[in-house]
């Protein structure tokens, strides 16, 4: 049995903010596609299993297929994701598995090569809302339903 502290018992004011972060990161240009990915991928190298669940249902029902979803740990390694996806993918786990020596120049000049800087700054602000989710639901150990 879980005894962790309850999601509701959150404080408000701090859960506000988040959902208001939330939903400014879905306010920006990224699309439905670029947002499922970052947030599956980074929640999958954070061993986040309710943010995976609610990720994938929602990417599945936005039209994204199974062989991607399935695939996704292992992206580097098949020929399903466009070069843009790369970016974004390399970029989300450099920023999810930060060292001393931060993200390295050559995965943010790829990436700021291939987007522009509007589009560069939501990803980084969608990879940034989904690590800090998924550090909740890994610390309160939330359930899937």
């Amino acid at each position: 049995m879980n005894n962790r502290l309850k999601f509701s018992k959150l404080d408000q004011a701090a859960y506000k903010a988040m959902m208001s972060l939330e939903n400014a990161v879905n306010a920006t240009g990224l699309t439905t596609i670029h947002k499922d990915l970052i947030k599956i991928r980074v929640s999958q190298i954070n061993h986040c299993a309710y943010c995976i669940n609610m990720h994938t249902i929602d990417a599945r029902k936005a039209g994204e297929t199974e062989q991607r979803i399935y695939a996704l740990t292992a992206w580097r390694e098949t020929p399903f994701f466009d070069e843009q996806e790369r970016a974004l993918l390399a970029l989300a786990e450099e920023m999810t598995h930060l060292n001393i020596h931060g993200v390295s120049d050559e995965t943010y000049n790829n990436a700021a090569k291939l987007f522009d800087e509007t589009y560069l700054a939501a990803i980084i602000m969608a990879v940034t809302t989904i690590n800090a989710w998924n550090r909740i639901g890994v610390t309160l150990q939330l359930l899937m339903h």
